[in-house]
């Protein structure tokens, strides 16, 4: 996998898209649910990328293609990160 892809500027512009696209919508819900919490945007932004780089870590140790499902749990888990402590 390229190391492009762990870049925090391309991560960033995935979720951008992603927001923009509305898709996933699990992202926009994320978004809104983090936000309505009293978290700024620009900082619930950081927890949805650090759950996309998640993801893609752990499509890179499965050899496996992006997990939707997957991806849609460590959203659900924001602002904790829980996959973060077994690194």
């Amino acid at each position: 996998m390229s190391e492009q892809l762990f870049d925090e500027a391309g991560l960033r512009e995935i979720v951008a898209n992603q927001l923009a696209e509305r898709n996933p919508p699990h992202v926009t819900a994320t978004l809104l649910r983090l936000t309505m919490k009293g978290l700024p945007r620009e900082e619930a932004i950081d927890y949805i990328v650090c759950a996309l780089g998640a993801e893609l870590m752990a499509m890179e140790a499965d050899q496996g293609p992006f997990n939707l499902e997957r991806y849609q749990g460590l959203l659900d888990t924001l602002p904790e990160m829980p996959w973060a402590e077994e690194a």
